[in-house]
């Protein structure tokens, strides 16, 4: 039986696969068992943060598995707290860290937090939860009731919990909170939704409108974070301070890790949340190395220079292929093309792949775009022409 026999007979079949087996990945490239090589525009949906293979995280992550990987919460762990601190340094705020393993989880954690606080801080309980249409927020029963994609409420795994509403933009927010409404969850770029950034000023205002009444505001920032936006946090770039802050994907560059980052530090008490493998040795010492390699990436200017040359990259295309593409969208290195249908969003994809270009699906027709922050020009520069040619050979 060979290696894809195996797969399709013992791995639940939940993903649509392509069968390439990459064996290695040096940055933003990656090879296959032939040696053929592939330039990755996905990062792993925006987990490689820092590109494959990277040698000073290969080694922080070696050197603490030589010693220990894990003994559990029950007692102290001294890369967890230091990343705590780390990321509150970053951040710029008075904040607390829970540590996770994934979006989903750290998104679980921000909703019961959220929950508590609106038990004990209110005389009458508050514990509804507003999200937006388009939004994702992970695949545990909860977070896809939160997420506001009618496609993912299927009756497969109802019912759901109560307590979750979407609306179709933030105009809508105001009219939609009501005396039991804890909580507003949002992402600031809506990544699985298309690749669409809302507006600074509207975000700002619903901050205001949201203190004004204690209502907390949550910020899933699990694909928008560590410095995907060009910024440590997109929270930081939309100039906000938000109650709640959740982190995951590109925090470990792909050891798995989330984060629940949040200024009420008091509300969670021993025994409220937990995790037996959340923040152990080898996830927090993989996110101190990445955020070590990113923060000193953003200082030497060298993001903001991939940023910009990536922007010009996608003007170019929309200004040359009409045909295909409406226009770009997003922000930072998370971005992506408006396709005019989507058999030409498929199509892009596809011709992508056999041109060695990785490059991802998003709602609304979009073609996505998370490559590692690290991408060199020379792998921009490559990744575009493939691009280029990909779409030159696509027939209307």
């Amino acid at each position: 039986m060979n290696l894809i026999d195996i797969d399709k007979n013992y791995v639940l079949n939940t993903y649509p696969r392509r069968y390439v087996n990459f064996k290695k990945g040096k940055n933003a490239t990656l090879f296959d068992e032939l040696g053929d090589n592939y330039i990755d525009f996905t990062s792993g949906i925006g987990v490689v943060s820092a590109g494959h293979g990277n040698k000073k995280i290969s080694k922080a992550i070696a050197k603490q598995a030589k010693n220990m990987v894990h003994i559990s919460n029950l007692f102290l762990i001294e890369p967890q707290a230091l990343l705590a601190k780390k990321i509150a340094d970053l951040y710029g705020s008075d904040i607390g860290v829970f540590f996770a393993n994934s979006g989903a989880e750290a998104n679980e954690g921000a909703i019961k937090l959220a929950r508590k606080y609106g038990e004990i801080k209110f005389e009458e309980k508050k514990w509804k939860v507003i999200t937006l249409e388009h939004s994702f927020h992970g695949r545990t029963i909860t977070t896809v009731k939160a997420t506001g994609q009618a496609s993912m409420h299927t009756p497969h795994f109802s019912p759901y919990p109560d307590g979750f509403s979407s609306a179709k933009n933030i105009e809508q927010i105001y009219k939609m909170v009501d005396d039991e409404t804890v909580a507003v969850m949002i992402e600031l770029v809506q990544g699985e939704g298309g690749v669409e950034p809302f507006e600074k000023a509207k975000v700002k205002e619903l901050e205001t409108f949201l203190k004004k009444r204690e209502i907390l505001l949550i910020i899933d920032e699990v694909q928008t974070g560590i410095y995907r936006s060009g910024e440590f946090l997109a929270s930081n770039l939309y100039e906000i301070e938000p109650d709640i802050i959740t982190l995951a994907k590109g925090l470990g560059n792909g050891v798995p890790v989330g984060a629940v980052v949040t200024k009420h530090k008091d509300i969670f008490e021993i025994g409220d949340h937990g995790s037996t493998f959340g923040g152990n040795y080898l996830s927090t010492v993989a996110s101190k190395e990445t955020l070590k390699v990113l923060e000193k990436f953003k200082v030497s200017g060298q993001l903001d220079k991939n940023i910009i040359l990536f922007d010009n990259y996608l003007k170019e295309i929309v200004k040359d292929f009409p045909h295909l593409f409406t226009k770009e969208v997003g922000l930072g290195l998370m971005r992506g093309l408006r396709a005019i249908s989507p058999e030409i969003q498929a199509e892009v994809i596809e011709k992508s792949f056999e041109n060695s270009l990785l490059v991802l699906k998003a709602g609304r027709g979009t073609v996505r775009f998370l490559p590692p922050l690290t991408i060199s020009k020379e792998e921009i520069d490559e990744g575009f022409k493939r691009f280029r040619k990909a779409l030159e050979q696509i027939k209307l």
